[in-house]
């Protein structure tokens, strides 16, 4: 999914005018995509004079250790609340489960996608 890295953009509005949805706007004389009207065309990004349009995937190590993170809250959180040391690695096995569950998700997200291209 697309982001705007807002050091880089200079509000030049280009990719708000040729986005085919209107899902851009200026915010506070920066780029701003609305992400439930974003139709993932990339035009956006093929647009963009600054390279400010960036893709997700640039992402992933910060996604990781943001998921790292919260797990560890999570974690702290139920020993503290329910009071039993044990629930810290009852949290980590709900967020390993949780986890698996999004891979598995994608992994057959992905297979189904592959059909859509002999359709």
């Amino acid at each position: 999914m697309p982001w705007i890295d807002q050091e880089n953009c200079t509000g030049c509005g280009i990719c708000a005018y040729k986005c085919p949805v209107n899902a851009i706007s200026l915010k506070m004389e920066k780029a701003d995509i609305n992400m439930a009207e974003c139709i993932r065309c990339g035009i956006c990004h093929d647009v963009c004079p600054q390279d400010s349009i960036r893709h997700d995937r640039e992402k992933v190590s910060e996604k990781i250790n943001d998921n790292v993170e919260m797990t560890k809250q999570y974690m702290e959180l139920c020993a503290r609340y329910i009071g039993d040391v044990q629930e810290k690695r009852k949290c980590l096995d709900r967020m390993r489960k949780h986890f698996s569950s999004q891979k598995m998700i994608a992994e057959r997200t992905l297979i189904e996608l592959e059909k859509l291209e002999n359709n």
